[in-house]
């Protein structure tokens, strides 16, 4: 038998590694300048967590959670999200009573979903969430939030798509109304959607089945069926969007699949990933820690999908460089290993990004080795360097001259070529 990854679940390797710690770097880093502090919460929960915060009724609960009993018959399942477990882990620990809390976290979540290019059982999201303040100017700053995530990335072409819920009471009025008008089109729907009338209809709307989006066209909108104060809400925060400059367009279809959303919507969708156009999504939440057994709390937040950013970012090919190596240091002879070494540790200590060969091999051999790690120089000790107290340098990526320098005169040369921008130095 062969053994290999379970269907959806797969291996990262290290280029595409690179490419998710520059992702998460950057993530750490912005969230950090927002006032946003790391929680690391658990991948097991209760499965009953997930029942009364994302809705027995939404797919997630219905088809897609892993789930099982363990050994003292306690329900428990593999988290499929992660707002619901930091909501758990704020009331459980006192954070959200009377507080003003910022939270982002990142790992695995997992859902048995259909894999494709994207989407995967086992997948990793970046989360951020924000409690105790009902107040656009806080819908604003995680929207801005994840802007400026784009910019540290130089990630561009994404689309920010906003739509508004209303209050609780407002989307409990217009689904009556939805599910009165989608019963009277049942039978121009498709199969799920039919099955969505009673338990969801909210997510009828954003079905990709072109039978469904044809019959719900003339759908009534959520917008006529808003209070004042929702309207007052939805304009500040597209009033705070423009004044910001982050350019968007409002999507009355988008509904999100979760039953916790209320208010302020968004997304961030490209048209670069087929039918996994959604990047990053998120919205205002207020009832959700009230639902959980905490108290009356506005929260608001956002998920992206690292794999789907990772996979716009190797499609720019923005990160070509990555991590990989700048300096190759070969070298030959017992007596040069521990120089070696020495040297490796004065790049490293000095900024270059340095690997120093092993498993021996000729001067020739290891040339080729160091062509394939991606640095832009060779750096060669040999016995006449060793005792001369010198290096060869040689550029990989550039057809420049190989020189002999004393050692601390290579050190800086190098240094010199990185700041210069010279091939992968």
């Amino acid at each position: 038998m062969k053994l290999q990854s379970l269907r959806g679940f797969r291996d990262i390797l290290p280029d595409e590694a690179e490419r998710w710690q520059r992702i998460t770097d950057a993530a750490r880093a912005v969230a950090a300048g927002f006032g946003y502090r790391q929680i690391h919460l658990p991948m097991l929960e209760s499965t009953e967590l997930f029942k009364r915060s994302v809705g027995e009724a939404t797919d997630i609960v219905e088809k897609e959670m892993f789930s099982f009993l363990d050994r003292d018959k306690t329900h428990m399942s593999l988290r499929p999200e992660g707002t619901a477990s930091c909501v758990r882990a704020g009331i459980e620990h006192g954070l959200l009573h009377n507080q003003q809390q910022r939270f982002w976290y990142a790992g695995p979540m997992f859902r048995h979903e259909r894999p494709q290019a994207g989407r995967y059982r086992q997948f990793h999201q970046f989360g951020i969430e924000a409690f105790g303040m009902a107040d656009p100017a806080c819908d604003i700053e995680v929207i801005a939030l994840s802007a400026a995530l784009w910019r540290a990335l130089g990630l561009g072409g994404l689309t920010l798509e906003i739509n508004s819920l209303g209050s609780p009471e407002c989307r409990a009025a217009y689904r009556d109304q939805l599910r009165d008008f989608l019963r009277g089109r049942a039978d121009a729907l498709d199969e799920d959607a039919r099955k969505r009338i009673e338990t969801n209809p909210l997510r009828v709307l954003d079905s990709k089945h072109p039978d469904t989006r044809a019959a719900i066209a003339d759908a009534p909108s959520m917008e006529a069926a808003m209070d004042d104060d929702s309207r007052a809400h939805f304009g500040a925060v597209c009033e705070g969007l423009e004044a910001l400059g982050i350019e968007w367009k409002l999507n009355s279809n988008l509904v999100r699949g979760l039953d916790y959303y209320t208010h302020t919507v968004f997304e961030w969708t490209t048209d670069r990933l087929g039918a996994q156009g959604t990047v990053c999504a998120g919205g205002r939440y207020d009832g959700l820690v009230a639902q959980l057994g905490g108290g009356d709390v506005p929260a608001v937040g956002f998920a992206l999908g690292i794999e789907r950013v990772a996979l716009l970012l190797a499609q720019d090919q923005a990160d070509a460089a990555g991590e990989m190596p700048q300096v190759y240091l070969c070298w030959h002879g017992d007596e040069c290993m521990t120089g070696a070494q020495q040297i490796g540790a004065t790049l490293r200590a000095r900024g270059l990004r340095t690997v120093v060969n092993a498993g021996g091999g000729s001067f020739k051999a290891q040339f080729k080795r160091a062509d394939r790690s991606g640095a832009g120089w060779a750096v060669v000790l040999g016995p006449e360097e060793l005792a001369a107290g010198t290096l060869q340098i040689k550029s990989l990526r550039a057809r420049d001259a190989q020189r002999t320098l004393p050692t601390d005169e290579a050190v800086a040369y190098l240094q010199q070529a990185l700041r210069d921008g010279q091939p992968n130095a």
